[in-house]
């Protein structure tokens, strides 16, 4: 463990959920009728989530087909003297026979298919005590969904199947108008791989700092400094410091105009490895015309000494959606990409198009093309999405389909 300025968190973080049971259990033992309502009021959920993902790439593997079923049930308990709970079971089932790589780096990843990181798998993905009994703040205190802005930076990687949570301690407080803070500390990162994988997890002592202001009329200003130590992976921990302003501005009734500018900077932190100096910058500008949008944007993950790093985002959501891009390569990344999203006839349609360079040596790696569309029906929402990813001076031609449907009770 960690003993710098930061030392003994994770002791601290097993004495705040040590009185935090206390206090539940003393006020249980005072108002035993008012704990049995809590539970008995307490709501139930249920989500099923059926995909198929076919991986055709032009490399020796084989084509991948993932029939991957999840089943989440979970229950939150209603308010008791501001306290709560909550947990939260995901089940991934594959459906016929497995033709794909899980890349959980087991003995049952069938390598020599291409990867579909949906891995079959029951665990649990949520489990924690909340705290609200303070005016406008609300702790928590256990493993969570953690996201902050466009989870560029901080996600929960919800595409896949089996999503990315914390065991952590956090709280948000919005007691100044028009802002909100959040902060969290992270003890460990349950990755999508799942815990039976030797990379499914990163042992972490982290802090992470996100402050939001949303008074502007025309837009959200957030500083951020987020402190990565992994102690899974020494050498990779960093610390990034950035701002973020994004919104829109009214033209008239039907139009607006869509803006969003980011800047971080990230080096290392703790352990980390001494090269890592990295810049990261975001210029997006669009406009929308009822249902109807369009953005251009540059994006850059820059590299000096390594190259600017995301380990905890939501990558899916960012250059691409074949996935090329998840970890950025040595010489960085430039992404000029425009956007386009509509609706027709109640159908949500988009379509992307990336066009991907080196930020060091500008070579060109190549470019993409997403398209989807998706549809509600009452409680069942369908999804179909496709990528192709053609490639110049950078991995391999790339084409992904999928079909999805969800459902939530």
């Amino acid at each position: 463990m960690n003993t710098g300025n930061f030392g003994g968190q994770r002791q601290a973080l097993i004495g705040l959920s040590t009185m935090a049971l206390a206090m539940l259990s003393a006020a249980a033992q005072a108002e035993s009728t008012s704990l049995m309502e809590a539970l008995s009021n307490g709501k139930a959920g249920v989500d099923l989530r059926y995909r198929y993902e076919h991986v055709d790439q032009d490399n020796p593997l084989r084509n991948a087909n993932a029939s991957t079923l999840r089943t989440r049930i979970n229950y939150a308990t209603d308010s008791f003297h501001g306290f709560g709970a909550f947990v939260e079971m995901d089940d991934v089932t594959v459906l016929g026979s497995v033709r794909y790589n899980n890349a959980t780096q087991t003995p049952s990843a069938e390598t020599d298919y291409s990867v579909v990181a949906d891995p079959r798998g029951t665990e649990v993905n949520q489990a924690f005590l909340s705290y609200a009994g303070l005016s406008n703040t609300l702790f928590k205190l256990g493993r969570q969904r953690i996201i902050y802005d466009n989870a560029r930076f901080i996600g929960n990687v919800g595409w896949r199947q089996n999503e990315q949570t914390y065991d952590a301690f956090s709280l948000v407080n919005t007691s100044l108008a028009d802002t909100q803070i959040s902060y969290a500390y992270i003890d460990k990162v349950n990755r999508i791989f799942g815990e039976d994988s030797p990379v499914g997890e990163f042992e972490m002592s982290s802090h992470l700092l996100n402050l939001g202001y949303s008074g502007f009329a025309a837009g959200k200003l957030s500083a951020y400094g987020y402190f990565l130590d992994n102690e899974t992976l020494p050498a990779s921990s960093n610390r990034t410091l950035g701002l973020r302003f994004a919104g829109d501005y009214a033209l008239n009734a039907s139009s607006k105009l869509l803006y969003a500018l980011e800047y971080a900077k990230q080096d290392d932190f703790r352990s980390g490895a001494s090269n890592i100096d990295a810049d990261y910058t975001l210029v997006e500008l669009g406009a929308q015309y009822k249902a109807v949008s369009a953005r251009l944007g540059h994006e850059v993950l820059g590299v000096d000494g390594s190259a600017f790093s995301t380990p905890l985002a939501t990558a899916h959501a960012f250059n691409g959606w074949a996935d090329v891009f998840l970890v950025t390569p040595p010489d960085g990344l430039r992404d000029s990409y425009l956007k386009l999203s509509g609706n027709v006839a109640g159908v949500g349609l988009l379509a992307a198009y990336h066009d991907f360079s080196a930020d060091r040596g500008g070579d060109d790696y190549g470019s993409e093309l997403n398209l989807q569309a998706s549809r509600a029906f009452g409680k069942v929402n369908l999804l179909a999405k496709y990528a192709r990813y053609s490639a110049d001076d950078f991995a391999t031609d790339t084409s992904k389909f999928w079909l999805m449907a969800q459902v939530a009770f």
